[in-house]
């Protein structure tokens, strides 16, 4: 009951995203069921359970995007005070992912309701029987098998919001980050201690005070009530929106990336020598060419926006530049990861038209939805981290605004990250492409 009043009372924006999610599954679930009948209508087992295995990557850009969607969901937050009242972390992750299963379990309703109307079996046969290979008309549908296929987009979906949302317990021995008063109240986020008598030592504060003043600090956030920060009980260095630390070093993924990409790229080169065109079944070393590829510019999307976060800060960079690189350094995983899988998905894509053989008509409209699906919910799941980086950032933003800095400024910086991505991600996209589809061509 407290999953669906939540999502009653969502914001229409998130109810979007929800119905998104819906929708991806419907797509899904038609798929999986299509595939149920093409076996139903043919006796080779193969074939069917060829389409069958295609369906897991319809399955996985559907979970993908649900897990992003659940990120992004400010009704299962967690936020102070909810604790007592028994929605702490875990209930809260319980529920974001009960409102996944929901707007799934739609999807996968609406997907039987669609094939069953395809099949005749609830108004009659549409469209003069036209385009039933895979629907099996004659065929009774086995229904334990149907609910079976369909209940495992609502079930991966719930699964993974539940693992990428659980409460995580703080590592041993890591430094906290609780808040602490130090001696004579002194407000300090660090567990090391002072000697006695250091506090009053000549020039130790005097050298701290002007660090401090050589340091930008973060600015100061206004109360909830209104009032300015820094009245009398509440630290200046408390406010919960304080600019994030920018890190220095780059994700780890992109050596591994970039292993993984020239791994694919010599598997496809090896399988060409087997000679070109046939149907994708018919050439599995292509294909797991054409997957290691996709996964190792996958694994290298962080490390590529954080680098390109430093180079929009080389050679005397100005104020917009410095904002625009070090949100990317910030944010590298965050965005860099569903940028990656979207520039996987879209040469995977452009090599796999190759592949596909244009004579073969059979299995078109299946193929463009499959193709629509994966492309939707990837580039669906990059608007949405973007959204999540925008509400991580609300605070620095309007730190930036009480500050002085103009919108228009603040818009130039977002302007100047997205063109730095695409002249980095574009022109790389397009090379993998070529060097993917090239071998498979020939």
């Amino acid at each position: 009951m407290l999953a669906l009043r939540l999502t009653r009372a969502a914001h229409p924006a998130v109810q979007l995203r929800r119905v998104l999610v819906a929708t991806a599954s419907a797509g899904t679930g038609f798929l999986l069921l299509s595939a149920l009948g093409h076996a139903l209508g043919h006796p080779d087992p193969s074939a069917s359970a060829l389409r069958l295995a295609w369906c897991g990557v319809p399955l996985a850009a559907t979970v993908y995007f649900a897990v992003g969607v659940a990120h992004t969901d400010p009704g299962t937050r967690p936020r102070p005070g909810l604790s007592a009242i028994g929605l702490g972390p875990a209930r809260l992750m319980a529920v974001s992912a009960a409102t996944t299963a929901l707007s799934c379990l739609l999807g996968s309703v609406l997907a039987l309701l669609v094939f069953l109307h395809l099949r005749g079996d609830l108004t009659g046969m549409p469209f003069d029987g036209a385009g039933t290979d895979f629907l099996s008309p004659g065929q009774p549908l086995p229904l334990p098998a149907a609910l079976t296929l369909l209940a495992l987009v609502p079930l991966s979906a719930s699964a993974a919001v539940a693992v990428a949302l659980r409460p995580r317990e703080p590592v041993a021995g890591a430094a906290r980050a609780v808040p602490a008063y130090g001696r004579f109240g002194a407000y300090r986020r660090t567990a090391v201690r002072e000697t006695f008598g250091a506090y009053g030592r000549f020039g130790k504060q005097l050298g701290a005070a002007a660090r401090g003043r050589r340091t930008p600090g973060p600015a100061p956030e206004p109360a909830p009530d209104g009032s300015a920060e820094g009245a009398p009980g509440t630290p200046a260095d408390a406010a919960p929106d304080a600019p994030p630390a920018v890190p220095l070093t780059p994700p780890s993924g992109l050596p591994w990336g970039i292993a993984v990409l020239a791994v694919g790229l010599a598997v496809e080169a090896f399988a060409s020598r087997a000679g070109g065109g046939g149907t994708p079944g018919d050439r599995p070393s292509a294909l797991l060419g054409l997957a290691l590829t996709a996964m190792g510019l996958a694994l290298a999307g962080p490390g590529l926006t954080h680098l390109c976060g430093r180079l929009l800060q080389a050679v005397r960079p100005g104020a917009l530049r410095l904002l625009a690189g070090r949100v990317l350094m910030t944010e590298a995983t965050r965005i860099g990861r569903p940028l990656g899988v979207v520039c996987a998905v879209m040469s995977a894509a452009y090599a796999m038209a190759s592949l596909h053989d244009r004579e073969d008509t059979s299995a078109g409209p299946l193929v463009a939805l499959g193709v629509l699906l994966v492309t939707g919910c990837t580039v669906a799941t990059l608007l949405t981290a973007a959204v999540e980086a925008r509400q991580a950032h609300a605070g620095t933003t309007a730190a930036l605004r009480r500050l002085g800095a103009a919108t228009g400024t603040l818009r130039r910086a977002a302007a100047l990250r997205a063109g730095a991505l695409l002249a980095l991600f574009g022109p790389l996209t397009l090379v993998v492409a070529q060097l993917s589809a090239w071998p498979l061509a020939g």
